[in-house]
């Protein structure tokens, strides 16, 4: 089955693209900038000569400074009003939202070249799995996709403003909505997540699903409702998901880190056969990389699917940091991503932080956002860490955590600095302070300056503060204009006001209930 797999298109311009993966960036970046030579910003910065000169990778990064949303909002707005050959050739009608909402959040210019990337980068990661299980038995039942909303931009006529996962279904192969999605449009596109869920635990209930592409933080409250649903529609005793869906065989994770949910979604999952779990990671500006196996716990940079990537170390904050390109990284560093995309993006700031595990091929691990980091009081604790904490806890412990947040504490009084954490368990709650001595002793172990600060006693033991089940989600209800796919927790802030704002709002449940 794998030769016969591999022979296919997608497979071969993947494994051409990883044999060489600097000469087809090189190649790739000097396609970017002949394709766009012509636009506003190629003409501004030179894409032309760019696009032909011998180092095109050193002329870029000498000529294009780094780019944030704010230098390119006028460019996006004038684009969404109808202007084409801004950032990119002819005019673009489709705009992933990044942050915030339609009318005042960040939204990214998606083209038709982005789309078909996308799509091919989703057939990629379908036939990779395939060809790594010897099996396509998954493919002889149904497929749930759950994307986020999508929509008409009221404020710009013509243009279309959504999740990018909405996005990618919208623009997905005809032949997987035919054939495999077990859900319908008017299910896929409720305005409400809750409503949506429900509505599909209903129609699912029933089905032979094998496979699911979704968001794990939803699917962790999907999967009870669906449970509880088939028990009702059915009056058939259920326990787990296998329970319903006994052929369920592939989870298609992404947008947030599965590592966070694995353990609690295999609990929810349940039964005897294996149960595969294939992330996948991307943003708003585009897709970039994906497990090769359900075994990896890395996953592989796609290096060409248009996007060009250059990589800046995290410990180099001087105001023109050095570039690296893909030829140029090293393993185990920390690095802030660039992207330069064929939807108009230029060295664009994504936001992520990640890390190579591999250069050959290059294999990488997200380690947060370019913002989670504490270190107000030289702790310098990365959002990587703070996660594997959370989940090293509670390995120990038996327990399960749907959602956290940690920040800062100052000194009180005799009390030195600390940090304080706030977890939404699911099921029974541990002992919180043995669950607070797993965290600190995981982050004694990997991380040497919180380590010195806890021996010299200049930092306190964890705070930990449980919280009722959903209170997370009740907080982005009441923070959020709205609540969509990729609506995330924020995971660490040196401002506690995340963290009172979230117990508030456990403590509102806590009188209510009672």
């Amino acid at each position: 089955m794998r030769r016969l797999i591999d022979l296919h298109p997608v497979r071969r311009r993947e494994a051409a693209a990883l044999a060489d993966p600097a000469g087809t960036q090189e190649r790739l970046l000097r396609e970017l900038l002949r394709r766009a030579s012509a636009t506003e910003w190629g003409q501004e910065f030179g894409f032309e000569a760019l696009a032909v000169d011998p180092d095109p990778v050193a002329a870029y990064r000498e000529r294009v400074p780094i780019h944030g949303y704010e230098d390119l909002r006028d460019a996006v707005r004038r684009m969404r009003e109808g202007q084409a050959d801004v950032l990119w050739p002819g005019r673009i009608r489709h705009y992933a939202v990044s942050s915030g909402t339609v009318a005042a959040g960040k939204l990214i210019p998606m083209s038709a070249e982005t789309a078909r990337a996308n799509s091919d980068f989703a057939l990629a990661a379908a036939l990779a799995y395939t060809a790594a299980t010897g099996s396509a038995r998954w493919l002889g039942g149904r497929l749930l996709t759950v994307p986020g909303r999508v929509e008409d931009d009221p404020a710009f006529p013509g243009t279309v403003a959504g999740e990018m996962s909405g996005l990618m279904y919208v623009f997905g192969p005809w032949y997987v909505k035919r054939f495999f999605q077990c859900v319908g449009d008017d299910i896929l596109f409720l305005p409400r997540w809750e409503d949506k869920l429900r509505a599909i635990a209903r129609a699912t209930c029933r089905l032979d699903v094998r496979s699911m592409a979704m968001v794990p933080s939803w699917a962790v409250v999907l999967f009870p409702m669906l449970v509880e649903t088939y028990r009702k529609e059915t009056g058939r005793p259920a326990r787990t998901v296998r329970d319903v869906w006994p052929g369920f065989r592939v989870f298609f994770s992404g947008a947030v880190a599965l590592s966070s949910y694995e353990a609690l979604l295999r609990e929810q999952i349940g039964g005897d056969a294996p149960m595969h779990f294939m992330e996948s990671y991307g943003a708003s500006e585009g897709v970039f990389s994906a497990r090769r196996s359900p075994d990896d716990e890395d996953m592989v940079l796609a290096v060409d699917s248009g996007v060009y990537y250059e990589f800046v170390r995290m410990d180099d904050t001087g105001p023109t940091p050095r570039r690296y390109s893909l030829a140029e990284v090293e393993v185990g560093v920390r690095y802030r991503m660039l992207v330069s995309t064929c939807s108009g993006l230029w060295a664009y700031a994504v936001g992520d932080v990640i890390r190579f595990t591999s250069l050959r091929p290059h294999r990488i691990v997200v380690a947060g956002r370019t913002g989670e980091m504490l270190d107000r009081y030289g702790e310098a604790v990365f959002g990587e860490e703070a996660r594997a904490a959370v989940e090293h806890a509670a390995r120990e412990t038996g327990s399960f955590v749907r959602d956290w947040h940690v920040t800062s504490l100052p000194p009180a009084g005799e009390i030195m600095p600390r940090h304080r954490w706030v977890l939404e368990f699911v099921g029974e709650r541990p002992d919180l302070e043995t669950f607070a001595r797993r965290i600190d002793e995981w982050l004694q172990r990997v991380n040497r300056h919180y380590t010195i600060r806890r021996e010299c006693g200049a930092f306190a033991a964890p705070e930990l503060v449980a919280v009722p089940p959903d209170t997370f989600r009740a907080w982005l209800h009441a923070t959020r204009d709205r609540v969509g796919a990729q609506t995330k927790v924020p995971r660490m802030r040196e401002d506690p006001s995340i963290a009172e704002a979230v117990i508030e709002r456990a403590e509102t449940i806590h009188r209510t209930s009672t």
